[in-house]
């Protein structure tokens, strides 16, 4: 660590002086701050470190910093110390002992996700064979853990097409084209999107746990009739064999559109993930659900799906993410039943205090047959771009202010499925 200038330390005079004050380096800033924290007085030793944080040396801010999060979690003010953490890391990404504490703060509150891409994202660094070890270790160890967890995320949401649907004027269909009114067309809006999930994992044993999750999704419009809400709830376990861990749930999901009940079903799911190397995962889900859609008989039915998904880690600060998938569903029309086949690639990276993500989504539907009034079996052709960028120069309370982009075209031989769709999202989300 640099030495840095020398300083005045506060709050050392005495009570009956006017004022005093003592010239230090930052070395013995930080060893009188130590000094503090063994004796107890950590109220002391956080407005040392507090001054030190604002030291024109930069890496004496970023030890400050660390040890001021340090003192923050033996507080109990996890958050807090997450947000400092984090600042290291924009300043210094290779600083890989404040990523390995980030890691394990994240796995503490819940986000073993989170954890364990920063762990992936530590190995990328080149560390000593000791600390290696230890860092595999700790990704081992963090599936046998007991974290309670909540994420949230809120925004507003500019959107030119708020349900999806076609710009056309008619619908082409064997005894003609049918006038669509003004209802089955695009509509635009602004809305509010809200985001949340909770999680809670209850271990039974070193390499067995329950884990039950509890998530939802609104995109709330000042026109109701628009507003779409789901909420899914589920419980299973969640087990280690060797570098493999393998989960598998129960769920129940209900969807509203336009406040009135709309879909609800039920779900089975397992997964199963692995290390693939140092820097590396793969992961393989699977599912089976039922679906009782309240508006339309014909489209309830059941379906498969499947996607396999690889992340690794290119750098402390890049990160790239690809997935392949399927999906089968089943209903009582076949020209509802469809087949579905997509992929995507999502590369993530830390640019200063800025994370920017860029991601592209492909996908081919197609149903099995075509409704008895159109002319043509409905077969859709989907691509997707999404730029996100959270803004953690502007943290507030643990939150951050974040921008994603969406644009969204699908081509369909069915003129009801035709659209494009273009929405922003300007919200807060974790800053950490």
């Amino acid at each position: 660590m640099a030495p840095g200038t020398a300083m005045a330390a506060p709050g050392l005079a005495g009570p009956g002086s006017r004022s005093a004050s003592i010239r230090a380096t930052a070395a013995q800033m930080f060893e009188l701050a130590a000094q503090l924290e063994k004796r107890g007085d950590s109220n002391q030793a956080s407005a040392i470190l507090t001054l030190l944080a604002n030291d024109p040396n930069p890496d004496v801010r970023n030890e400050a910093r660390y040890r001021q999060a340090l003192l923050m979690e033996a507080d109990g003010r996890d958050q807090d110390a997450a947000v400092l953490l984090r600042q290291v890391l924009d300043a210094k990404p290779d600083a890989s002992a404040t990523r390995l504490k980030l890691a394990t703060l994240l796995q503490k509150m819940g986000d073993e996700g989170a954890a364990l891409r920063e762990l992936r994202a530590l190995r990328t660094i080149d560390l000593p064979p000791t600390v290696a070890r230890f860092v595999d270790r700790l990704s081992a160890s963090l599936q046998a853990s007991k974290p309670l967890g909540f994420q949230v995320e809120v925004a507003l949401a500019p959107d030119t097409n708020i349900n999806r649907a076609t710009r056309s004027d008619t619908l082409g269909t064997v005894l003609g084209d049918f006038t669509l009114d003004e209802e089955a067309k695009a509509r635009s809006g602004i809305g509010a999107a809200i985001r949340g999930m909770a999680q809670a994992r209850k271990p039974l044993t070193d390499r067995l746990s329950v884990v039950a999750r509890a998530s939802g999704e609104a995109r709330l419009y000042r026109d109701k009739e628009f507003n779409d809400i789901s909420l899914d709830f589920s419980a299973g376990p969640e087990f280690q064999l060797g570098r493999t861990r393998f989960a598998a749930e129960a769920g129940v999901v209900q969807q509203w559109y336009g406040m009135e009940p709309y879909q609800r079903g039920f779900r089975l799911a397992g997964s199963a993930t692995r290390p693939v190397g140092p820097v590396s995962q793969i992961r393989i889900d699977a599912g089976y659900r039922t679906v009782d859609n309240r508006l339309n008989d014909l489209q309830d039915g059941h379906g498969f799906s499947a996607r396999l998904r690889y992340e690794r880690a290119l750098s402390p600060t890049t990160l790239v993410s690809t997935s392949i998938g399927v999906d089968r569903f089943k209903a009582q029309d076949d020209a509802y039943s469809t087949r579905f086949i997509g992929g995507s690639v999502t590369a993530y990276r830390e640019v200063g205090r800025m994370t920017l993500s860029a991601g592209i989504e492909v996908g081919r539907l197609k149903a099995d047959e075509r409704l008895v009034l159109l002319p043509e079996v409905r077969e859709d052709s989907l691509i997707r771009f999404q730029l996100g960028s959270v803004f953690r120069q502007f943290t507030v309370g643990g939150f951050a202010p974040m921008m994603r982009v969406v644009i969204e075209r699908n081509k369909s031989t069915v003129e009801y499925y035709d659209y494009t769709r273009r929405r922003t999202e300007f919200g807060v989300v974790r800053a950490f």
